[in-house]
């Protein structure tokens, strides 16, 4: 049996009326969880029901793509929230996905933050410590986030459970974290480089910067971006490559 489990997620559920985004038909076949978006940065009522539906009918896990209320920037902008107004959005958000959840036969397991909010609670401790009291006060709902974060630490703190995420297809700076999606090398397109990353990502655990430098790395999960040009191949072949090198790949949550 193997002894390396790994899970691949994709953010899911960010189409918004007649507006298409990804193909989540395609990818809940080949990912196990899916960060489904709550209507903050992306997404709808009707799309987040279908996206649920469809991920039940998959038995892939559900989780929470809580963001800023950025329906306009796609949650990318950072927003000066305070504590409390963050917190409650957090609860909010989740409350709304768990209601859709609920009727579908499902459940929200996890919670992963979007875009701008992600990227915030890195280094933001006031908003780290806002978002880890929000998922304390749901029940200890658990979090997927970078390691070394502010927020892990928050989180860990409270008491709530850390899960640790590699991105498949973005690059990343000499300290670990995600290069700025306005500077070059930031997103990954060719599907071979993605999944040879990936191996090395969840077998040596370690990625190459965008400097050439070789960076630690702690993953339970690999994300593979669901609105990234060829998303649904680069997710196959990310899989694959994974089943190949021995990977359990499975939900963490």
């Amino acid at each position: 049996m193997s002894t390396l489990r790994i899970d691949v997620n994709s953010d899911s559920g960010e189409s918004f009326g007649s507006w298409t985004m990804g193909d989540d038909a395609a990818m809940m076949q080949t990912v196990s969880s899916a960060n489904i978006a709550c209507g903050f940065h992306a997404g709808d009522p009707s799309v987040a029901r279908a996206t649920v539906r469809a991920a039940r009918e998959n038995g892939v896990t559900i989780g929470a793509h809580v963001s800023y209320p950025d329906l306009a920037g796609f949650g990318r902008r950072f927003m000066d929230m305070t504590a409390t107004e963050l917190t409650d959005a957090v609860i909010y958000q989740v409350g709304a996905l768990e209601a859709v959840a609920r009727v579908e036969g499902a459940e929200v397991r996890y919670c992963k933050p979007h875009g701008g909010l992600y990227n915030a609670i890195v280094h933001h401790d006031v908003q780290a410590a806002a978002v880890a009291q929000a998922l304390h006060e749901l029940g200890d709902l658990p979090i997927l986030c970078l390691p070394n974060s502010a927020v892990a630490r928050e989180a860990q703190a409270l008491g709530v459970p850390v899960f640790y995420e590699a991105f498949a297809d973005r690059g990343y700076t000499p300290e670990g974290t995600l290069v700025s999606r306005r500077e070059a090398g930031a997103v990954i397109h060719d599907p071979q480089a993605v999944a040879e990353r990936v191996v090395r990502m969840a077998v040596e655990r370690e990625v190459v910067a965008v400097d050439g430098s070789v960076v630690p790395l702690q993953a339970d999960s690999i994300c593979v971006h669901g609105d990234t040009p060829g998303a649904v191949a680069i997710a196959q072949q990310v899989r694959e490559a994974l089943e190949g090198a021995g990977a359990d790949v499975r939900a963490f949550a």
